[in-house]
């Protein structure tokens, strides 16, 4: 028997549970990586999508109709350029961060999957050597009762 396998079956022995992966993954985030989180969470949604194209179109609104003498940001709109550009450098690197948290996560979930499989096929071979007992059992009673 394989040296992990023996080691995962003695862990099963001992009462090593399943663990919940969100549970395990969540306790070690810090602000900044929930912030993190919440920020992709809000920027990749369908309401700040539609959200900003309102806030978009109400700037180019305000700017070319209703101000159209006194605009505070006239036509090729370099000021909500600029915004634009900023929230971009800001929001590219966090969203980077959650994507590389959200790879990790995935790690660690292969990892557990690998050590629930590793537990399993302990289980099997400690099944397989009970039916190998078993035949042989089986086989010494035949012997035994058998008529000569």
């Amino acid at each position: 028997m394989n040296a992990a396998i023996r080691f995962l079956n003695d862990l099963r022995r001992i009462g090593g549970a399943s663990r919940d992966l969100n549970a395990v993954f969540d306790e070690r985030l810090t602000f900044g990586e929930r912030l993190a989180d919440r920020v992709a969470a809000v920027g990749g949604s369908w309401g700040f999508i539609i959200g900003f194209g309102v806030f978009l179109g109400a700037w180019a609104l305000i700017n070319t109709v209703v101000l159209a003498a006194h605009a505070f940001d006239p036509f090729p709109f370099i000021f909500l350029n600029l915004m634009l550009s900023m929230l971009a450098a800001l929001q590219a690197p966090i969203i980077m961060m959650s994507q590389n948290r959200q790879a990790a996560k995935d790690r660690l979930e292969a990892r557990l999957d690998y050590e629930t499989n590793l537990r399993a096929e302990a289980q099997i071979e400690e099944l397989h050597a009970k039916i190998d007992s078993l035949h042989a059992d089986i086989a010494r009673l035949v012997e035994v009762r058998a008529p000569r």
